[in-house]
């Protein structure tokens, strides 16, 4: 006699996997509910002041991050729930372009394996709920993976256009995708097979797409004087003078690594490494063509940056373009037992996470934080009926500033008013000449508060050349429950004196 699901039509899901779907399932509404209840950061806010100066490119990153923010804002309007639509959305196409990578090396059942990895992941909600240039370098970055896979492993030789064209724009969304061009050029040279295509004229069309795709990166650095380029390598490359061994900073990046990823990913990424560099004894050349591929785009970036983290430290988000091949290779060697492990881990952590969202049990001593920016806002502005004529700054590199304009409906100056460097605020037409003469608002977060006066030391001696007089007003307090959480000091500078023209054309 039929079974009831056979007669049905219906097969039936085995009960492990639905267990694992349902796990999945409460991850992503998790997600979901972190949409409306997050407030801003400061990344949202700064990457929404580059969408309102739309440019070829800007200062300290590549454009794309500002036009997503821009065509999201001007359809939606102009809320940090819209921002976090715009990354959640970007996110999802992510997800959806890994998985249509990921049927191309695994079977159906170890595909689903790695897309339900990918979702347990918390870098899937740092990208689906923070504006940063990684969400759409991760999209671009999937769909060139595509692309490069139809060109070389299907010859279809009208995707290496493609591949080149989305190589471009995953440059003009962080400079990261140099890692991409690194990797095609490692996978060509040391596959026996494939090596013809790096003769070519396709790959030489790639190049040639790519160079196309990236002018207006080129075109805005040209006319800038490369600031660009330059911050990104000279300036990381001082960073380095008198570099030293630090065990705590590569301990560090194995921290929040471990975070991003779940423990039992990150450390079964060393240890299948191990076990295949021990498997071919570093003849690479012997690996199969599919694994070698999916190698060539992870190895690079994720040993590169490790070995990096002893002498410089390494930002949480670097390696996250290396996990989207990294997490398909890794799926042939892995089962349902530990997908369950990690999609338990995930949840324990994603809870954690909702209830600091939702309570704020532990408060965070950084600017790095969505509590308290929309209260702030609201306190500076009641403030301004007491100043009308004042103008308002503040001289951290970007954040306060950052959500002050996002927030007020005024412009809010950063630390070029005091002749400093202020990333892209220098690069936005700000004239501070027409200020001459008028008193300003100074806005000083002080994140490792100790008491809650306006402590005077705070202000730098040298401001006082740009100003008659400073002097203190009641400072900003954020308070959750009846306890201050953050502190801003407020100071009152009188007369002010813009730093002359030259002195603001700094090189980066």
């Amino acid at each position: 006699m039929a079974s009831p699901s056979v007669h049905s039509g219906k097969i039936p899901v085995p009960a492990g996997r639905r267990i694992l779907i349902w796990l999945t399932v409460f991850i992503v509404i998790i997600r979901l509910i972190f949409i409306p209840a997050m407030g801003p950061m400061p990344q949202d806010a700064y990457y929404d002041f580059y969408a309102q100066h739309l440019a070829l490119s800007y200062y300290d990153h590549p454009p794309m991050i500002a036009y997503l923010l821009r065509i999201f804002t001007t359809v939606f309007g102009k809320k940090i729930f819209v921002l976090k639509l715009a990354d959640s959305t970007l996110t999802w196409l992510s997800i959806l372009a890994f998985y249509t990578l990921s049927k191309r090396f695994l079977s159906l059942h170890k595909a689903r394996y790695g897309l339900l990895l990918l979702l347990s992941t918390f870098m899937i909600s740092i990208l689906s709920l923070i504006s940063t240039p990684d969400v759409p370098l991760i999209l671009s970055w999937t769909l060139a993976l595509i692309f490069l896979h139809s060109a070389i492993f299907k010859s279809e030789n009208i995707y290496w256009v493609w591949a080149g064209i989305m190589t471009g724009v995953c440059f003009d969304s962080k400079y990261t995708a140099v890692f991409l061009i690194i990797g095609v050029l490692i996978f060509l040279l040391i596959s026996n097979k494939y090596r013809r295509f790096l003769f070519s004229r396709w790959f030489l069309i790639y190049l040639f797409c790519f160079a196309l795709a990236i002018l207006p990166v080129l075109i805005w650095n040209i006319r800038n004087g490369f600031a660009s380029f330059k911050f990104q390598s000279e300036g990381r490359m001082n960073s380095l003078e008198g570099l030293h061994v630090s065990l705590s900073d590569f301990a560090g990046v194995i921290g929040h690594q471990s975070a991003i990823l779940m423990p039992i990913l990150l450390f079964s990424f060393f240890y299948f490494l191990y076990r295949l560099i021990r498997k071919y004894k570093f003849r690479f050349s012997r690996i199969p063509d599919d694994q070698l591929f999916l190698l060539s785009f992870f190895i690079p970036l994720f040993l590169g940056f490790f070995c990096l983290s002893f002498v410089y430290w390494v930002k949480i988000n670097w390696m996250m373009p290396a996990y989207v091949s990294g997490i398909i290779w890794l799926c042939r060697y892995w089962n349902k037992k530990w997908i369950r492990i990690q999609l338990i881990f995930s949840i324990t952590l994603h809870l954690a996470m909702a209830a600091e969202v939702l309570f704020y049990f532990i408060p965070i001593h950084s600017d790095d934080t969505w509590f308290g920016w929309k209260d702030l806002a609201q306190q500076v502005n009641n403030m301004r009926t007491e100043y009308p004529q004042a103008f308002i700054f503040s001289s951290d590199d970007y954040k306060t500033s950052a959500i002050l304009n996002f927030y007020l409906p005024e412009t809010v100056y950063a630390k070029n008013v005091v002749g400093e460097r202020a990333l892209q605020f220098d690069f936005v037409g700000t004239d501070l000449l027409p200020l001459r003469g008028h008193d300003a608002i100074f806005i000083d977060s002080n994140p490792r508060f100790t008491n809650l006066n306006n402590e005077s030391d705070a202000i730098p001696p040298f401001y006082y050349k740009y100003f008659d007089q400073i002097s203190s007003l009641h400072p900003i307090l954020i308070k959750k429950g009846g306890r201050v959480e953050r502190k801003f000091s407020v100071f009152l500078c009188s007369n002010y004196h813009p730093p002359a023209p030259a002195s603001l054309q700094r090189s980066p």
